[in-house]
């Protein structure tokens, strides 16, 4: 199955003499400033210094993006028009609280997060556990249009916009749908929210976004997640919240800071496999957003990231009581989800129902995409003995949790 369809080519063509401003940095940074200013006004909303702050970071992405060799036009206007998404969803949010002061005394009680490498059955986990009827796993289009409750034509029209744009990706990029599918109506990654996450490096190699991305505080990002769920909350059956982000690992810290009474539910499976797959996937998506990617490259920053954010969970955990923290073998739950999965609600606290099995038996005879996706390590310049030696002994636990 191809990366990029040849209608992505033809639309690229289409489109490069409108979007020159794509390839210089400045004039990015001055389209996007443009373009806030226009959700700002929409909005009627007058942004304080952390709305200012939010956009600046926007801008900051996208000039990262303009500096990308061979950016494709489809992947500017789709980050241009992410961000403004962002930022219209940020004033919303910040209007809504406004409005209706009882929506920040919320609780957010004893969420959890499911955690780990991608890759590690992170989202198979996060559907089982949203499923369960105590449970509520926020769903893609709640993440980008976050909202008080509304009649059902709106709501229907909003998951049908969303679902439009989902459309057109996965015609650009057939295998990116095989790869993982995304559904506006299906519980999805906090990165649909969440402003500073490492996604925009699963679509473009930018070593300077990287580098910013390492310094900054991410504890503001966490507070803006909580302030959505209260939105989304208000008004609504108080249900436990299910969030799944792979990158999460890396900011155990914060979440405990920000949710007190967080469980994390950590997925674990051979980083060799998982660094050939997780490749393959940004290779999928970064043809969308930009011509030539270097394979090579594509391993060696994402070993990089990969590895550094399992040494920082494995560092944060143990100042986390013991209890707060769940392991799951991806190769256990794989091979026996009937066992595992109840022995997972336990520990959780969460009390396993015939409806929750029949949920597992709903997910587990879904179609398995995935078998269509192939994908080899040294097509990214890795080989076995590397991803071992940058992911040091967590291959050590990853086989004993196996066995």
């Amino acid at each position: 199955m191809r990366r990029i369809s040849y209608s992505a080519h033809v639309v690229n063509g289409l489109l490069t003499p409108f979007t020159a401003v794509r390839r210089d940095p400045q004039r990015a940074l001055e389209a996007w400033r443009r373009k806030a200013s226009a959700v700002v006004e929409r909005s009627g909303i007058v942004p304080d210094a952390e709305d200012s702050a939010f956009a600046d970071d926007l801008g900051f992405m996208l000039q990262c993006f303009a500096r990308v060799p061979g950016l494709t036009p489809i992947g500017w206007i789709g980050q241009l028009s992410n961000a403004a998404s962002r930022l219209e969803n940020r004033l919303r949010i910040k209007r809504i609280i406004a409005e209706n002061p009882a929506v920040a005394a919320e609780p957010i009680d004893d969420p959890i997060f499911v955690v780990g490498l991608p890759r590690t059955a992170t989202s198979l986990t996060h559907k089982i556990l949203a499923r369960s009827e105590p449970h509520r796993g926020p769903l893609l289009w709640e993440l980008i249009r976050t909202d008080l409750e509304q009649d059902p034509r709106t709501t229907a029209k909003r998951i049908g916009a969303i679902e439009k744009e989902l459309n057109a990706t996965f015609k650009f990029s057939p295998l990116y749908d095989v790869i993982h599918p995304v559904r506006a109506d299906q519980p999805e990654e906090s990165i649909a929210i969440m402003p500073r996450t490492y996604f925009p490096l699963s679509c473009a190699l930018m070593p300077d976004y990287r580098e910013w991305l390492d310094q900054v505080d991410v504890t503001a990002d966490y507070e803006y997640l909580k302030q959505a769920l209260q939105v989304l909350q208000h008004g609504r059956d108080r249900r436990r919240w299910i969030l799944k982000f792979p990158g999460h690992v890396a900011h155990l810290d914060t979440i405990h800071k920000v949710f007190p009474g967080a469980q994390i539910v950590w997925t674990h499976r051979d980083p060799v496999t998982v660094m050939g797959s997780f490749c393959s996937l940004v290779e999928t998506l970064g043809r969308v957003h930009a011509r030539g990617m270097d394979q090579h490259e594509i391993g060696r920053m994402w070993l990089g990231i990969l590895s550094d954010s399992i040494e920082q969970g494995r560092s944060k955990r143990l100042a986390l009581p013991r209890e707060s923290v769940v392991d799951v073998s991806y190769h256990q739950l794989v091979a026996d989800p009937h066992h595992y999965v109840p022995a997972l609600y336990e520990r959780l606290g969460a009390k396993w129902t015939n409806s929750d099995a029949a949920n597992l038996e709903g997910v587990l005879n879904g179609p398995n995409r995935d078998r269509q996706h192939e994908y080899a390590l040294d097509r990214y310049g890795l080989s076995p003995a590397q991803v071992e030696e940058a992911f040091g002994d967590y291959s050590l636990l990853v086989a004993n949790l196996r066995s």
